[in-house]
């Protein structure tokens, strides 16, 4: 990713930097931080790094590679003893995903968030691009775009998601569950999200319908893209029943994922892009789950965030764009674009 990269194409990811540092993760010159990257995303390691030195203070950056083979399917106990000793306070995971490394990810981020008390910059599948997009955007216009959103959703008991690309979903909601609110600004001890950030979600109680997929997540983002045609699944009392639209080579890639774990192919996620400074899909899940519209993912529901009662070794989110969301029949989105006034957003990102 690194190599190739032109001086003038590196110093353009800087304000991106400059933005997870101070911003987001609001790195003072107290803190330690720690930088978990791979060598393909070392170069936007190192511009994090450079940024939390000039706060004041130095980062540490430890490749995954010194770990293990890829992919890690398991903590390495090393890289957890090295977290132990070193006791950072800000840690940034700054790398690529493989096939197989969701279980890993998920004990590394549960770890710095309850053991180690972190707050934590999740920037799985981070690219040059995302930097200079949804890296570069006002992150207080987003706090307070998802704010707001969040306000709606948190007593929603129903939700109907539709589109003229074929989505048709109806989602329920257990009150005893939580909605997250996940605004890019991570200042308290023991908060972690994603970066670039930007959403609302939670963990349904039902789903059924279907959505049109236009991204999809883990590896088959940076594998396909923004896909040329949606596919669609097909879901009924939470579960996936049926994949039209896909190839037959990514519909069997896409029903082996989703048969590889106990709860792997159920509804674990519901969640409403806020990031309102992104202007167009990238491909990439990690930016697309943001974009202004609506993503679901089969797999892990987050219970330590959600409070759900159960867990999955996978979490795939799939995108789809210019929906009519209408909560318990008040429309706060009408072809991908929120409703400022019902939401009481006093701002636009126009």
């Amino acid at each position: 990713m690194g190599k190739g990269l032109s001086f003038s194409e590196i110093e353009s990811m800087r304000s991106g930097a400059r933005t997870a540092v101070r911003v987001c993760m609001n790195v003072q010159a107290v803190d330690r931080a720690l930088i978990i990257c791979d060598r393909e995303t070392a170069v936007i390691a190192r511009l994090i790094a450079e940024e939390v030195g000039n706060v004041g203070t130095v980062a540490e950056c430890v490749y995954l590679e010194d770990y293990g083979r890829r992919p890690l399917t398991a903590f390495p106990p090393a890289l957890k003893q090295h977290l132990i000793a070193y006791h950072p306070t800000v840690t940034f995971f700054v790398a690529q995903g493989e096939p197989g490394e969701v279980q890993f990810r998920i004990a590394l981020y549960t770890f710095l968030q309850q053991e180690i008390r972190a707050r934590h910059a999740h920037m799985i599948g981070i690219t040059p691009r995302l930097m200079k997009e949804g890296m570069a955007v006002d992150y207080l216009k987003v706090a307070e775009a998802t704010a707001m959103v969040y306000e709606q959703a948190r007593c929603c008991q129903e939700i109907h998601i539709h589109s003229a690309k074929g989505t048709d979903l109806r989602a329920t909601f257990n009150q005893d569950w939580r909605w997250v609110k996940a605004d890019g600004l991570y200042h308290k001890q023991g908060q972690w999200g994603n970066l670039p950030e930007g959403e609302v979600f939670t963990a349904p109680r039902s789903v059924n319908g279907v959505i049109a997929a236009e991204v999809l997540g883990d590896y088959f983002s940076k594998k396909y893209g923004v896909l040329s045609q949606p596919v669609f699944f097909h879901i009924e009392n939470s579960g996936v029943i049926r994949i039209d639209g896909a190839g037959r080579k990514l519909r069997h890639e896409l029903e082996a994922y989703l048969q590889s774990g106990e709860n792997s192919d159920r509804v674990g996620e519901l969640a409403i892009g806020t990031n309102i400074g992104l202007k167009q899909l990238s491909g990439n899940m990690l930016q697309d789950e943001k974009f202004p519209g609506i993503h679901i993912a089969f797999g892990d529901p987050y219970p330590e965030l959600t409070g759900a009662d159960w867990r999955a070794s996978t979490h795939m989110d799939v995108v789809t764009t210019n929906c009519t969301v209408e909560m318990d029949d008040q429309v706060i989105m009408r072809d991908g674009r929120f409703d400022y006034d019902i939401l009481r957003i006093g701002l636009r990102y126009d």
